[in-house]
C-alpha cells in the first residue's frame, strides 16, 4: 500500500508547489475512518481510495482532486459527516464527496427508472464540477482492475455497466487511456472466451511482428531527423475489444485486419505536423479515403490528431497518428488533461476545471437534453445511443461547424442548429441541391434547412433521426400537437354536456374549482375531459353542484309493428324524436341528442374527414362511409371510435351518454380517399364464384382489404369481405349489382 509521503511525491512531480498539508490531512483522516474495513478481496479498505488517488496523479491532477478521491468513500461508509468534511477540508471538497456519496450506489443495469434517474444525477453532477466525474471514473476503474474477488454474476453486472455507460462516457470526455482499459476489462467479463482467443492471438501477432515493429520505427524516426524535424515515434497494438468490435462490425477474420498495429507519431509545434505529414505522403503511397485531419476539424471530445494510412516499408500498411505533444496529452486524459487551475488565494484551492471545450459543448447539449425530457427513461434511452455513436462533420451555409452522430440525417442537423430550425423544417440542401430529408449526411457536407412556420413535425420523424436531441424534440412537438387536439375535443364536449343540462359553459367558470376537478390548470381540465379521463358530467357537477342529472332510466320495449317516431324530454327539458326498432330496448332519455343530432345538418358537430389528423379517430369494424349516419363514441386514452347510426354495438354505450359524440362527416372532393366497410356475401360453391365477387368489387373501383371464410359447406360458403368503398353509394351499388349474379344467394351489409 503506497505511503503518505509516495502520494505527495507523485503529485509534486507535476506540481511542485503542492498543498502537502491537505493531502496529509486528507491521508490519515480517511485512513483513521477506515480503520479495520476490508474489500472483498481481505484488503484494507483504505487501500481502495489510495488507488484512486494514484490513478488521478498519473494525469496530473490537483490535489484538492486528489484528496477528494482520499475521502470520497468516508461519508458512505464511514461515521464522517458532510459538517465534518467542510470543517476540517472546506466547502468546495466537502461538496465534492458528497456528489460522489449520492452517486455511490449508482446502478445502471438495474430497473430502467432507477438507471435512468441515477444517470441524470450523475450528469447534473458532472456539470457542475468535472471533478466528480474524474473521481468516479478512476474509482470505476480500480474497481474493475479488482473484479476477480466478486461473485460471478456481479462481475458481469459491473461489467455490462461499465461497457454501457462509463467506458463510452470516458470516450465522450477525451479519456481515450481509461476508456480503452475500461473496455477491455469489460470484455474480459462479459465475454471471456471471446476475450481470452483474442488476447492470444494478439500476444502471439505482436511477438511474430516484434522485430518489423521496431525497424519501422527507426525507418520514420531516421527519415524526420534527415528532413530536420525532432519526432518521438512509437508503436502500439489494438485493445481485445477494439478488435473484436472490428471483426463483429465489418464481419472480418482476425486476419483480415489491417490496422492491429499503428504508430504514433509525437512532434512540438502543430506546423510540424503537416510538414511529417508531407514528408510521409512524398516517401510511401497513402493508401486512398484513409486520411483524416482532426486537427482543423477537432472530435467533439477535443482529440485532435492527423490519420493516415500509407503503404510502407515492407509493403505492409501502416496507420499512422501525428499530433503535438499536447494533444497527446488531450488524447489521453481528455478533459483532465486541459489544466486550468489556477491558484485562488490563501487556501491554495483550484478553480473548476474551464468550461469552453469541445467536451463540454457536448456535456451543456446532453444536460438541456435533461431538462427538456418529459421523463428519464427517453433521456437514458438517447443518451446510450450518442455516447456509442461516431461522428461526421457538417457546416451551415455560413461555415458553423456541427458535429453530427455517424448516421445522421438533415432533420439532425436541423435539431443541432436550434430546436426551432428543427420544428419548422421541411426540406434541404446538401451542397446547393435539393434533397431528400432521410439522406445521410457525409464528412464536409454543407446543409441549408428549408423552413415553414406551418409545418409541425410529423410522428414519424421519431424512427429515422438518431440524435437524442431531434427525437426529444419531436416526441415533444407530437405530444403538444395531440395535447391541443384533445383539449379542443374536450371543450366541444363540455359545450354539449352543459347545454344538456340547460346550462352555459365558461372555461372561466372552471377556474375556481380546478382543485375539486384534481388539475393544476384549464388546459389539463379540457385535455382529460377529450382523452376520457375526466366525465363531462363530473365537471358540470363541480361547477353546479346543486344540479341533478335526473336522466331517467326507464326502458321501452318496442313490439314488432311499432316501428316509426316518438318524442322523448331529456334532462334539461329538450325534445327529442327517437326511432322506435322492434325487439330492441333502449334507454330512451340517453344518448338522443347524438342520434337525432346526426339526422340533419348539426352546427356543433365534429367534423371528421376519414381518419385523418392528430387526433385518433378510427372506424368500428363494420366500418362507416359518406353517406351513412354517424356517432362517435369517445374511448378514454383511445381517441374516437366512428360507428354507422344502425350498428348494433351503440347498445354497449347507452347507459354512458357522455361519452357519445356529434360528428359529420366534412370530405374535400379534391381529396380521393376510400372508406372501410363491412359487407357478408353468401356464394354457392361452384368454380369461379370468387372471381366474379372480385370482378364485380374491382369494376366499381373499390378495394378488397380482407376476405373471411367464416362458414364452408358443400353446397355454399358463407365470407366477410372488408372493402374500402368511396360513399354509401358506391357501396350500395356493389351489393346490388352482388345480389343479381347467378352464383351468389345473398349479399348484404354488415351490421346494416
Amino acid at each position: 500500500m503506497m505511503r503518505q509521503y509516495e502520494l505527495v511525491e507523485r503529485v509534486q512531480c507535476y506540481k511542485p508547489d503542492v498543498n502537502e498539508a491537505l493531502l496529509n490531512k486528507a491521508y490519515v483522516y480517511a485512513m483513521q475512518k477506515h480503520g479495520s474495513q476490508t474489500r472483498a478481496s481481505g484488503d484494507p479498505y483504505f487501500s481502495h481510495p489510495l488507488e484512486v488517488a494514484a490513478i488521478l496523479t498519473d494525469m496530473h491532477l490537483d490535489e484538492a482532486t486528489i484528496a477528494v478521491a482520499l475521502l470520497h468513500d468516508t461519508i458512505e461508509d464511514t461515521s464522517a459527516t458532510r459538517d465534518e468534511i467542510d470543517q476540517l477540508f472546506g466547502l468546495e471538497i466537502g461538496q465534492l464527496v458528497e456528489g460522489l456519496t449520492k452517486l455511490k450506489k449508482l446502478d445502471l443495469v438495474s430497473k430502467k427508472a432507477v438507471q435512468a434517474e441515477n444517470l441524470r444525477k450523475l450528469f447534473i453532477a458532472i456539470s457542475q464540477d468535472v471533478r466528480v466525474l474524474l473521481v468516479k471514473l478512476a474509482d470505476r476503474l480500480h474497481n474493475m482492475r479488482t473484479l476477480d474477488v466478486m461473485r460471478i454474476d456481479k462481475r458481469r453486472r459491473i461489467a455490462e455497466e461499465t461497457m454501457d455507460i462509463y467506458a463510452p462516457l470516458a470516450g465522450r470526455m477525451g479519456m481515450h487511456d481509461v476508456r480503452e482499459e475500461l473496455e477491455d476489462l469489460a470484455f474480459r467479463y462479459i465475454s471471456p472466451e471471446a476475450w481470452r482467443t483474442v488476447k492470444d492471438r494478439l500476444a502471439d501477432l505482436l511477438k511474430r511482428n516484434t522485430d518489423i515493429l521496431a525497424t519501422i520505427e527507426q525507418d520514420l524516426t531516421s527519415l524526420f531527423a534527415k528532413h530536420g524535424i525532432i519526432a518521438c515515434v512509437s508503436s502500439r497494438q489494438k485493445k481485445a475489444w477494439s478488435v473484436f468490435r472490428k471483426m463483429e462490425i465489418k464481419a472480418l477474420s482476425f486476419e483480415q485486419l489491417s490496422d492491429i498495429f499503428g504508430f504514433r507519431v509525437v512532434v512540438k509545434y502543430i506546423a510540424d505536423c503537416y510538414r511529417v505529414l508531407g514528408i510521409i505522403h512524398m516517401t510511401w503511397p497513402m493508401v486512398p479515403g484513409r486520411f483524416k485531419d482532426y486537427i482543423s476539424t477537432p472530435k467533439q471530445n477535443d482529440y485532435r490528431s492527423i490519420h493516415t494510412t500509407i503503404v510502407g516499408p515492407s509493403r505492409q500498411r501502416v496507420e499512422l497518428q501525428i499530433r503535438t505533444c499536447e494533444m497527446d496529452e488531450v488524447a489521453e486524459y481528455g478533459v483532465a488533461a486541459h489544466s486550468i487551475y489556477k491558484d485562488r488565494g490563501s487556501d491554495n484551492l483550484p478553480q473548476k476545471l474551464s468550461n469552453e471545450t469541445n467536451a463540454y459543448a457536448w456535456l451543456r447539449q446532453t444536460i438541456q437534453a435533461l431538462s427538456e425530457g418529459d421523463n428519464p427513461e427517453e433521456f437514458l434511452e438517447h443518451t446510450k445511443l450518442e455516447l456509442f455513436c461516431d461522428q461526421v462533420f457538417c457546416f451551415t451555409p455560413k461555415g458553423r461547424l456541427i458535429a453530427l452522430p455517424s448516421g445522421a440525417i438533415p432533420i439532425d442537423f436541423a435539431y443541432a442548429v436550434h430546436t426551432d430550425i428543427g420544428d419548422s423544417c421541411i426540406g434541404v440542401k446538401i451542397n446547393g441541391r435539393i434533397m431528400p430529408l432521410m439522406t445521410h449526411l457525409k464528412n464536409g457536407d454543407e446543409v441549408e434547412i428549408i423552413r415553414s412556420h406551418a409545418q409541425v413535425p410529423p410522428a414519424a420523424w421519431e424512427s429515422f433521426v438518431v440524435t437524442g436531441k431531434a427525437r426529444l424534440a419531436i416526441r415533444r412537438a407530437t405530444r403538444s400537437a395531440v395535447r391541443k387536439q384533445y383539449s379542443g375535443l374536450g371543450e366541444r364536449i363540455l359545450e354539449r354536456a352543459f347545454e344538456r343540462a340547460g346550462k352555459k359553459f365558461c372555461k372561466n367558470d372552471l377556474k375556481p374549482i380546478l382543485f375539486r376537478l384534481g388539475h393544476k390548470d384549464l388546459d389539463d381540465v379540457l385535455t382529460s375531459v377529450g382523452r376520457g379521463e375526466l366525465s363531462s358530467m363530473d365537471v358540470v357537477r363541480a361547477v353546479y353542484p346543486d344540479y341533478q342529472d335526473i336522466r331517467a332510466a326507464r326502458k321501452i320495449q318496442v313490439k314488432p309493428g311499432e316501428e316509426g317516431w316518438f318524442n322523448i324530454q331529456n334532462a334539461a327539458g329538450m325534445i327529442f324524436k327517437m326511432p322506435r326498432r322492434a325487439g330492441k330496448t333502449r334507454n330512451q332519455s340517453k344518448a338522443s341528442s347524438t342520434w337525432q343530432n346526426n339526422m340533419g345538418e348539426n352546427s356543433n358537430a365534429l367534423p371528421i374527414r376519414g381518419i385523418r389528423g392528430g387526433m385518433p379517430v378510427r372506424f368500428s369494424p363494420e366500418g362507416a362511409v359518406p353517406g351513412d349516419r354517424i356517432v362517435g363514441i369517445l374511448q378514454p386514452g383511445d381517441g374516437i371510435i366512428i360507428y354507422p347510426i344502425q350498428s348494433p354495438s351503440l347498445a354497449a354505450y347507452d347507459d354512458q351518454p357522455e361519452r357519445w359524440i356529434d360528428v359529420r362527416w366534412d370530405i374535400d372532393a379534391e381529396m380521393e380517399e376510400r372508406f372501410p366497410a363491412r359487407i357478408s356475401v353468401v356464394a354457392i360453391n361452384s368454380p369461379g364464384s370468387l372471381a366474379e365477387i372480385s370482378k364485380i368489387i374491382a369494376d366499381n373501383d373499390v378495394n378488397i382489404h380482407n376476405l373471411f371464410m367464416v362458414h364452408t359447406a358443400p353446397d355454399f360458403t358463407k365470407m366477410i369481405i372488408d372493402l374500402e368503398v368511396w360513399d354509401l353509394k358506391n357501396l350500395n351499388r356493389i351489393i346490388s349489382q352482388l345480389k343479381e349474379v347467378r352464383l351468389i344467394s345473398d349479399a348484404n351489409r354488415v351490421n346494416a
